[in-house]
Parts: C-alpha cells; sequence; structure tokens
C-alpha cells in the first residue's frame, strides 16, 4: 500500500461522501454535523457521520462511524487508503486523536483530507499521530 497516489478523482469521491454523510448527523447538542468518508485498499468507499448522546461521552465521531461500519460489511482485515472529513459549516476540522488511532489502527499510510484555516490540506496519517502504534 505505500506509495500509492490517491487520484484528484478519489479525493473529490471522498469529499463529497463525505459532505452527503454530514446531512444526516445526529447534533442536536452541538449543531457540529460532521462527515467523513474511508477508501479501502479495494476501492469501497465507506461513509459516516457523528451521532451525539445526551451523555456526551458516549458521542461517536463520523470518522469512527465510516470505518465501523467498513468493519461491519467488509471485516477486521479492513486497509485504509485515505480519509476524507468536513463539516457543514465549512470550519477547519481535522480528525481528533481518538479517530487517529483508529485510522492507523486500520491504515497506517493512509492520507487524511481535511479543511483547515488554509484551505483544504493532506496529511499522511503519521504526521497528524506521530506516535500512533499497532499491537498486530
Amino acid at each position: 500500500m505505500s506509495g500509492d497516489k490517491i487520484t484528484s478523482e478519489q479525493r473529490e469521491r471522498l469529499i463529497e461522501a463525505a459532505r452527503a454523510a454530514a446531512k444526516n448527523a445526529y447534533a442536536p447538542y452541538s449543531q457540529f454535523h460532521v462527515g467523513a468518508a474511508i477508501l479501502t485498499s479495494g476501492g469501497e468507499v465507506f461513509s459516516g457521520c457523528n451521532v451525539e448522546n445526551a451523555s456526551y461521552g458516549m458521542t461517536n465521531c463520523a470518522e469512527r462511524t465510516a470505518i465501523f461500519s467498513a468493519i461491519a460489511k467488509s471485516g477486521p482485515t479492513l486497509e485504509i487508503r485515505a480519509v476524507a472529513v468536513l463539516n457543514t459549516q465549512d470550519l477547519p476540522c481535522a480528525p481528533c486523536g481518538a479517530c487517529r488511532q483508529v485510522i492507523y489502527e486500520f491504515g497506517p499510510d493512509a492520507k487524511i483530507f481535511f479543511p483547515s484555516a488554509r484551505g483544504w490540506q493532506e496529511a499522511h496519517i503519521t504526521q497528524l499521530l506521530p506516535e500512533g502504534f499497532r499491537l498486530k
């Protein structure tokens, strides 16, 4: 998987899937609707949205929703090539620390696309999580 280039078409496909997923977010407390999409090594795209809960610690981020959905369909050998994350307010929105670790578990060579104060950014997961770990 190392060195695989993500094409502009794949990037746009991920961004559009994330944008569509954000519309389904359940965010009655924060009003911060987030969508994410992942591209697997098999070329499949899975999307997810954030799901809040009155017990706020039980909230699930969009990135993890997408990854968990992919695992539920495709199994635990999932390999992530890329992730796109965004929000409906067009604010800077990089994956949180928990999501970075989960992304790393299934995509130690993944590219991440996200909006920042300087526009869309692309980062390797190890730039966002320099000390990520896997037990396998």
